[in-house]
């Protein structure tokens, strides 16, 4: 497996980009998360995070953050290349190969709500969009 470092490369980090990503991306949602997701310019998925205050105190929010971006980091080849995604919490955390699995299967339903190539390792017959 490849350097699995959350890089700042994969972060969306100004408030311009989540806004972005809100205003024009699509969502989609299961029990513990919402995803939005849009199409962006450059190569690498980059990931960003909203904990509300509704899930819960700093450490719940905290433990939340943590989670999410360790599934982020062990999945990021099973994620569509080239979008944003922006990540909500919702109630208390799964266990972490569960929203692994969260994780990945939202951003594959959002690649195909945005028309973008799923990753060969998110893709058992190996196809993109379309094929």
């Amino acid at each position: 497996m490849a350097n699995q470092r959350f890089r700042r490369q994969h972060r969306l980090r100004r408030p311009a980009d989540f806004k972005l990503v809100y205003n024009r991306g699509r969502s989609v949602a299961d029990r513990s998360i919402v995803v939005y997701g849009l199409a962006s310019a450059g190569p690498d998925v980059r990931l960003g995070l909203s904990v509300s205050r509704k899930v819960g105190n700093a450490v719940a929010r905290n433990r939340w953050k943590r989670l999410l971006r360790e599934a982020f980091r062990h999945s990021r080849e099973q994620l569509p290349p080239g979008v944003d995604l922006v990540v909500i919490a919702r109630g208390a955390p799964p266990p972490l190969a569960e929203l692994q699995r969260s994780l990945v299967s939202l951003a594959a339903q959002l690649a195909r709500k945005l028309r973008l190539p799923l990753p060969p390792a998110a893709n058992p017959e190996g196809r993109g969009h379309g094929n």
